[in-house]
């Protein structure tokens, strides 16, 4: 890769100045220490109280478009009518302060409403992966008491079987059901409650009933898997979900000051800022780092129904899209693809990602193919509600391997993986943990699970990086067994567990194997049973009748032996990697 072109006398400052210079008394960045759950914490001290409070602020935007969605467009007027009329609707069921509300959907219009209409009253607001299977959905409800869950047609289909096993549901409401019939006497189709998204102007002006809902009241459950091969629900505080919507505003101000530039001051008159939204709502960065901060800021958010490269480009140049991104697999295809020289991308001004690792090379090939867009990435996790690092402009492009500095009211420190106590100096690898007021309080039901994990305030992440003098993060590798196959995270044990669960099956073992735009997939290895037989397609179709797509193995090689181990008896994975790479070779 060509040396990185850096402005003159950059930077103009460290980072430790530009975050002293954006948290002053005095500033809407400025920071202040509170105490949360005993421990002493750093906190922006203007920030939203409550998810509720992001949506009352978001009225003041009026009719600019917040949501489009193919041929449908929300004005924020119009999302609040929906948002109260659902709220509204809600409380008559008696969803109150503290119950869980399930929202299990792709990316829709309906989608936002529902999760905002639980979040004002005080619910829980439990987004489940809309790619988990029948029996993945029922335990995603199951384990956290969900009251009311709204769903989209094709995830009622597929838990129409289910509803009976979840004993603390009382109603399920379903968008977009068409002209089916419902006979079952709690499902009501959302469009008899709220209308079709075009029509959400003409609901009443009404308020958003009454509720008491404070900083570190409980907001949301976001699911992630876990090495005991159950996922595992990440309670989060109103105060962790909207910190990072002015974490986002401050590394945004602070590559300005790197630069040695004031950061431009708010302008009314400024062109409405827009995003295309690829990634799921149901992931903590879809949710928390792009929706909430868009909604608070009175940006426009464009829907797909699901990624495509071509319909992107169409997006972008209808709608003059100036934010895109998601995660690397998505900036790749923005780049590659033949048809990108037909569209009109001017508009784009930034095109960033999180959730896998990304190549280097993607930051030369970004800066070449739109001049005009700054490149960015974070690192953050379901448990500490995205953001906990962030790197853009100069300071990525001088650091393209790096996901960033801590926000300036997190901290990060590499620990010793052994003891988890003893912070190691700048270029050691180590544990990566992370403190900050983002953090979750405890995974829902597993007090063991919490223990370990959440730790005086502390998240113990399990990724294995180094930080340099500055504090910029180099992720390196996961302590846990986990890979990324473009933004989602797949537990090897759970799909292990399913591939044991087949008859012919006496051993198995999960491995990442390389995607140059996926980052990585899964690949199995596995051992018969004497005298048992199976194919590759049948055991991958096995893993597909009881896991989502995105686990199913891309492909399973057969060992004629009982796996290599060490002398604990943990799988030599490094050594079944090697399949694959000769087989790629």
């Amino acid at each position: 890769m060509s040396e990185p072109v850096l402005p003159a006398g950059w930077p103009a400052m460290s980072i430790a100045q530009a975050h002293a210079l954006l948290t002053q008394p005095g500033t809407p960045l400025e920071t202040e220490e509170l105490e949360i759950r005993g421990v002493r914490t750093k906190v922006w001290k203007h920030l939203p109280p409550s998810l509720r409070a992001v949506v009352e602020a978001s009225r003041a935007h009026g009719e600019k478009i917040f949501l489009v969605y193919e041929d449908e467009r929300v004005s924020f007027e119009a999302f609040h009518r929906a948002v109260a009329a659902f709220a509204r609707e809600l409380a008559a069921q008696g969803v109150g302060k503290g119950d869980r509300v399930a929202v299990i959907m792709r990316n829709l219009p309906e989608w936002v409403v529902a999760f905002y209409a639980a979040a004002s009253l005080g619910a829980i607001v439990t987004p489940l992966n809309a790619w988990w299977t029948g029996p993945e959905l029922e335990y995603g409800l199951t384990d956290s008491g969900t009251k009311v869950a709204v769903m989209d047609a094709e995830r009622y289909e597929r838990m129409k079987e289910h509803f009976a096993n979840c004993p603390d549901l009382v109603r399920v409401y379903v968008s977009r059901l068409g002209d089916e019939e419902v006979a079952h006497p709690y499902i009501t189709p959302l469009e008899k409650v709220l209308g079709g998204a075009n029509d959400w102007a003409a609901l009443p002006d009404q308020a958003l009933p009454a509720a008491d809902i404070g900083p570190e009241d409980d907001a949301t459950i976001f699911y992630t898997s876990g090495t005991t091969g159950k996922p595992k629900g990440a309670l989060a505080t109103q105060r962790g979900v909207n910190t990072n919507i002015l974490t986002a505003a401050a590394a945004s101000a602070r590559n300005f000051l790197r630069k040695g530039e004031a950061p431009p001051a708010p302008d009314p008159n400024a062109p409405q800022r827009s995003a295309l939204i690829s990634v799921p709502f149901f992931h903590v960065t879809g949710c928390f780092a792009v929706l909430n901060p868009t909604l608070f800021a009175g940006g426009k958010l464009v829907m797909m129904h699901k990624w495509d490269v071509i319909r992107a480009f169409e997006l972008i140049e209808r709608e003059r899209i100036m934010l895109a991104g998601g995660v690397p697999t998505i900036a790749w295809q923005l780049i590659e693809h033949p048809a990108r020289k037909d569209f009109d991308l001017s508009s784009l001004e930034s095109v960033s990602y999180g959730g896998a690792p990304s190549a280097p090379e993607l930051v030369r090939r970004l800066r070449e193919t739109f001049p005009k867009s700054q490149p960015g990435q974070g690192w953050g996790m379901t448990e500490t509600c995205a953001t906990v690092t962030s790197n853009g402009a100069e300071d990525y492009i001088n650091r393209p391997d790096s996901c960033g500095p801590a926000a300036a009211v997190a901290e990060i420190q590499i620990r010793d993986p052994v003891d988890g106590k003893t912070v190691l100096p700048p270029g050691e690898v180590g544990e990566l943990w992370s403190f900050g007021p983002m953090n979750c309080k405890l995974y829902w039901n597993k007090p063991e699970a919490t223990a370990t994990t959440f730790v005086d305030g502390w998240v113990r992440t399990g990724d294995l990086a180094r930080m340099d003098e500055e504090g910029f993060c180099f992720i390196i590798d996961r302590a846990k067994d986990m890979l990324i196959r473009g933004g989602e995270n797949i537990y090897c044990v759970e799909v292990e567990n399913v591939l044991y669960d087949h008859p012919a099956v006496m051993d198995a073992a999960v491995v990442g194997v390389p995607h140059r735009t996926l980052g990585e997939e899964p690949a199995a290895v596995v051992t018969l049973k004497p005298g048992a037989e199976a194919t590759e397609d049948e055991l991958r179709a096995h893993v597909a009748e009881r896991l989502a797509a995105f686990k199913v193995p891309v492909a399973i090689r057969f060992w004629n032996e009982t796996l290599p181990r060490n002398p604990n008896g943990k799988i030599l994975k490094n050594e079944l990697k090697k399949l694959f790479e000769e087989a790629a070779a």
